[in-house]
């Protein structure tokens, strides 16, 4: 293994891992705000004892987030030095104001939120609660800010003096599509993953026959949220998939395995056997017009398939040759107007001639079959991207007859008849998150092979390092996040082993 690979394996567990905690953080904080908000405006102590019980595990999930996120932005100086270098201006922004102003926020009213119920009012505390929320969300916004001028690098431009890519309009940066549609459907999956995590556990106590009172309040509220967030997902997903479907065609191509472009509107492959060798995919069973209005909303709009987007890609490349050729003419002599003409008129495709260098030993020389070889290697993985899409989606959907079984049964009180539909619900404790990390693979792995699609490719943004330096910390983050990951198990599993009553109010402070 080189050190790309070991390097994109390094962050790739790291962000899986750090995922973990990251949606149950956004579902149990907006929950734990509606709980509490009971308490304070019914005066019922079971409110507030629910709110104390679940904010137990919230904070252990927070803790081991914190841990694990902090541990992750430090690889961008450390894993990917040349890509901090060359980018590190844009995507630097939103990182900073993610610490400054959301980090901060969230960290002071967690504090607040375990040490202040005695020594806040309930409506102070109910507000540290709120604002607690608000910070988890605003955090996840600019995090995904930053994320989504990686997929799609608008308000920014190369600058040949310091050659970097520097910021030329921060509000296009923030105000981004592909940011905007992430960061809302990345959130409501969050808010799936915190109902399901309320809604599992409160099976098991009904199972069990212990805590009812609070596991039955948990169950129609986590059912409602649930299912409110779930329609959201898919609504929002949609969306995510509109965007792509404008910026990142490639991406959606791969997602379908869909090889030759179609008369408008495409048809939505449901199941199929994607072979990337052969450039085609077998046995295709597919619903027409529908990948056309999901990825156009119209029926005259033309979904490209992979082959013809190879061979616009070709062209890219040429163009990008131009560019990198003009570039290095003005750093030899920066007064050369004619090179940079020709650099202003290529620029935005200096990234695809960027992708020669790991196969053409001069980049302006490159042979017709290498330029070929380059522009099929913008394919993505095909077949692991298909089933990934097709996992998620299917997950979407049962989340939504679940949630949806289980708001009727609460609403009418009789959840507790069908244990059947109980024992499905504690089963289903780690299907969000199977959701969420193949949903960030395909976000991610659909934008291969470019660390900024489009600019900087994945295998030039590595630092210079040995191998071997990677592959040991590598081995020492596995064993190390496997420990945590353990520990934090059993931290949580006894915080549920002691139920509700550990944060019961006592009886005189009560009267």
């Amino acid at each position: 293994m080189d050190i790309v690979t070991l390097s994109r394996m390094q962050f790739g567990m790291t962000a899986l891992y750090h995922f973990l905690f990251v949606p149950l953080t956004l579902g149990l904080a907006v929950m734990l705000a509606i709980m509490e908000s009971i308490y304070v405006t019914t005066g019922r102590t079971v409110w507030r004892d629910m709110t104390k019980f679940w904010g137990t595990l919230f904070g252990i999930n927070f803790a081991m987030g914190v841990a694990t996120g902090i541990t992750l932005e430090f690889q961008f100086g450390t894993n990917w030095a040349y890509y901090s270098h060359y980018v590190g201006d844009v995507f630097g922004a939103p990182l900073a104001i993610e610490g400054l102003m959301a980090f901060f926020l969230e960290a002071s009213f967690v504090g607040l939120f375990f040490f202040g119920w005695d020594k806040l009012s309930r409506p102070a505390h109910l507000f540290a609660t709120c604002m607690m929320a608000l910070g988890t969300n605003l955090s996840a916004l600019w995090i995904l800010i930053a994320n989504g001028w990686m997929q799609n690098p608008v308000g920014s431009a190369f600058n040949i003096d310091t050659m970097r890519m520097e910021v030329t309009d921060f509000a296009a940066v923030v105000f981004n599509p592909v940011a905007q549609s992430k960061f809302v459907h990345t959130v409501s999956a969050g808010y799936v993953t915190g109902a399901m995590f309320v809604l599992s556990i409160s099976a098991m106590f009904l199972l069990a026959g212990k805590h009812r009172g609070l596991a039955v309040r948990s169950i129609t509220l986590a059912a409602s949220f649930g299912l409110a967030s779930a329609l959201s997902v898919v609504v929002l997903g949609d969306e995510s998939g509109y965007t792509a479907g404008q910026n990142q065609k490639m991406k959606i191509a791969a997602i379908e395995a869909m090889w030759e472009t179609e008369p408008a509107p495409a048809a939505f492959t449901v199941i199929g056997l994607p072979d990337q060798a052969g450039r085609v995919t077998r046995h295709a069973v597919q619903v027409p017009w529908m990948l056309g209005l999901i990825a156009t909303r119209s029926i005259d709009g033309e979904v490209r398939g992979i082959k013809d987007l190879v061979a616009d890609n070709r062209l890219r490349i040429e163009r990008g040759m131009l560019a990198y050729g003009a570039m290095r003419t003005l750093r030899a002599n920066r007064s050369d107007t004619q090179a940079r003409a020709v650099l202003d008129a290529n620029v935005a495709d200096l990234g695809y001639g960027l992708l020669l260098k790991r196969i053409a030993p001069n980049v302006v020389d490159a042979t017709q079959a290498q330029i070929d070889e380059a522009a099929w290697y913008t394919v993505p993985a095909v077949a692991p991207l298909f089933w990934s899409f097709r996992l998620m989606v299917g997950l979407g959907f049962f989340f939504i007859a679940l949630f949806g079984t289980m708001f009727v049964l609460a609403s009418r009180r009789i959840v507790e008849r069908y244990r059947w539909l109980l024992r499905a619900a504690a089963w289903s404790l780690p299907l969000p998150w199977v959701a969420a990390e193949v949903g960030w693979y395909v976000a991610e792995g659909g934008r291969q092979p470019w660390t900024i699609d489009g600019v900087l490719p994945t295998f030039l943004s590595v630092s210079d390092l040995p191998a071997s330096s990677v592959a040991l910390s590598l081995a020492a983050f596995v064993l190390f996040y496997s420990v945590l990951l353990v520990v934090e198990i059993l931290l949580m599993v006894r915080a549920i082993r002691q139920g509700p009553a550990a944060h019961a109010q006592p009886a005189a402070i009560v009267a």
